[in-house]
């Protein structure tokens, strides 16, 4: 076929995660595809990463960590763009399209702390270094004592911050140190009960051109079913939500028993001060019935949240 003759051009950020999950998609797609050219993976840098100094919220939001990828795409310069789901914008830009999700690594989030094995043993009036709103929301509900201090950067940069003293702990996806080797063992392994995790942590997406019948048929052996069913539907509660990085959300979808999918989602405020939490379990094979499962658990959110959420959707 003419299509297995091109070289593919990958496009993802430079960071060392962003950087070893395009190379996941590369190989990937090798083996699907052994006439195929091993792909070129082509670095982007995204303003998200020019900014390291400030908050997500404070900068623009996730968009900040696409927008120059996706330009790309859409200009083709690029053929596909590998991103981490938990950092796309709920809606993409007209003409674009991911509906290859690879098979999901461990969601939860890792804690590193000095001398302590959970957030319980931290000590009062602890400093945790984080740039995300919805680990601060969930820390300061479970210890209204820490102090959260902004820490960014990939996770080499963030750990060294931690080792010099910049915070006393920070929280880090347990699914990207996994795919870099696990450069140190975390002080503790966070279960969702504690730390619910984002939308779509630990979950790799390929975004391509949706006329793009080519390269989608390509990636098409990649795609993981399972997690194709539990992100949408995250994403869908996500929706829902209007969620931002202005906005503490988290959620995560699992499979049960008997072919349901559980679950559970979360809205807070930034302070902790109030968390409304949804958990429910219902029969999903299709993705209509993931988009709907999402939207539900979304609605009650919004339904249940109470005065003290208005500000968010106002």
């Amino acid at each position: 076929m003419a299509t297995f003759s091109k070289t593919l051009r990958i496009g993802t950020r430079g960071s060392p995660l962003a950087l070893a999950q395009a190379a996941i998609v590369r190989d990937g797609l090798a083996a699907a595809h052994p006439d195929l050219p091993k792909g070129e993976i082509v670095v982007i840098r995204t303003t998200g990463d020019r900014v390291q100094d400030r908050k997500l919220d404070e900068i623009g939001g996730k968009g900040l960590f696409t927008k120059e990828i996706e330009e790309a795409l859409l200009a083709g310069s690029i053929d596909l763009a590998v991103h981490s789901m938990k950092d796309m914008p709920t809606f993409l830009p007209e003409g674009l399209i991911i509906d290859c999700l690879l098979k999901r690594a461990d969601p939860r989030d890792a804690l590193f702390a000095r001398d302590c094995a959970s957030i319980a043993e931290l000590p009062k009036g602890a400093t945790v270094g984080t740039s995300s709103l919805r680990r601060q929301a969930q820390l300061l509900a479970l210890r209204p004592d820490l102090k959260v201090t902004t820490l960014r950067g990939n996770v080499d940069t963030r750990l060294a911050k931690l080792a010099a003293g910049a915070a006393d702990a920070t929280l880090l996806a347990l699914a990207g140190l996994q795919r870099l080797g696990m450069p140190r063992q975390p002080s503790a392994i966070l279960a969702p009960k504690e730390m619910l995790p984002a939308v779509a942590q630990g979950a790799i997406g390929a975004e391509t051109r949706a006329n793009d019948t080519a390269t989608r048929a390509l990636l098409r052996p990649l795609n993981d079913g399972p997690t194709e069913l539990a992100v949408t539907a995250e994403r869908a509660c996500l929706a829902v939500l209007d969620g931002s990085c202005h906005t503490p959300i988290a959620a995560l979808a699992e499979p049960a028993a008997e072919g349901h999918l559980r679950l559970r989602s979360l809205i807070a405020l930034p302070d902790g001060s109030a968390v409304q939490r949804d958990d429910r379990s219902v029969p999903v094979v299709s993705i209509a019935e993931a988009v709907a499962l999402g939207r539900a658990a979304g609605k009650a959110l919004r339904l249940h949240a109470g005065p003290a959420f208005d500000s968010i959707w106002s």
